[in-house]
């Protein structure tokens, strides 16, 4: 009969927000047998791997290979997305900093304030998780979730669990955990498509918009993919207003 063995486990900060609260904020015992990859053993845990960037047993920090041994010690970190770790023994890849998101269904609200703010966001209700991560890893897209099993998948690098469920806290808490408040660039993106946004002559919709609205105003703008016809009219106010209260946390 294989013997039972026990390492100590402690994680830090929102890694926390994985576990029962019985084992937050403290170290707990966790029992294995044979040899236990450290991050199957994390994952077990509950915590998926791309929330984590630094692990260090009995003083020392090591990789996600590393196989527990009887009464270990971990320690295990999250992501440092702003601070620079690699002096130390980072695990995942370094920060996309060209940033690009992908979201998983039931997001279609973040995905379009993310549009809103500029950034590069693949979403479509009918991608599967396979789809997902194909999209993830084929384009460098970082994964932003409500599945934490999404991100257990091996081949996921980049990914995040959103913690909030309504869309506004949503989309500052992507920009806060990511640090992405600089790269905010409004109004590029189509909000319904991800195409990138370019100003039209006026000329050229005539049949596309209203007579009233063509009356009112002079500039638009169209976007590139899908022909969506933008102008600064009531929701454009509306939307300044909510990157305003994005920027600088006011009452939309």
């Amino acid at each position: 009969m294989v013997k039972n063995k026990t390492a100590q486990f402690r994680f830090y900060e929102e890694l926390n927000d994985f576990l029962p609260r019985s084992t937050r904020r403290k170290q707990f015992s966790y029992q294995f047998k044979g040899k236990s990859a450290i991050k199957d053993a994390i994952e077990a845990i509950g915590v998926p791997h791309t929330e984590v960037d630094l692990i260090v047993v009995n003083g020392e920090s090591v990789g996600f290979e590393y196989h527990l041994k009887d009464d270990d010690i971990v320690a295990v970190y999250p992501v440092f997305e702003s601070l620079d770790i690699s002096p130390i023994l980072r695990l995942r890849p370094r920060p996309l900093r060209n940033t690009r998101f992908i979201l998983d269904v039931h997001l279609g609200k973040l995905a379009r304030m993310l549009r809103m703010l500029g950034f590069d966001t693949l979403y479509e209700e009918s991608y599967n998780d396979a789809e997902i991560v194909a999209h993830a890893v084929k384009d460098k897209r970082i994964i932003i979730t409500r599945d934490q099993n999404l991100l257990k998948i091996k081949a996921v690098t980049h990914g995040y669990w959103l913690r909030s469920t309504d869309p506004m806290d949503q989309i500052i808490e992507v920009i806060n955990r990511f640090d992405i408040k600089s790269q905010i660039k409004p109004f590029i993106r189509c909000m319904v498509c991800n195409g990138l946004i370019e100003e039209i002559d006026k000329t050229k919709i005539i049949k596309k918009v209203s007579a009233k609205t063509l009356k009112y105003y002079d500039v638009f703008f169209t976007c590139s993919s899908c022909g969506k016809i933008y102008w600064q009219g009531s929701h454009y106010k509306k939307m300044e207003k909510k990157i305003h209260a994005i920027l600088y946390g006011s009452n939309v």
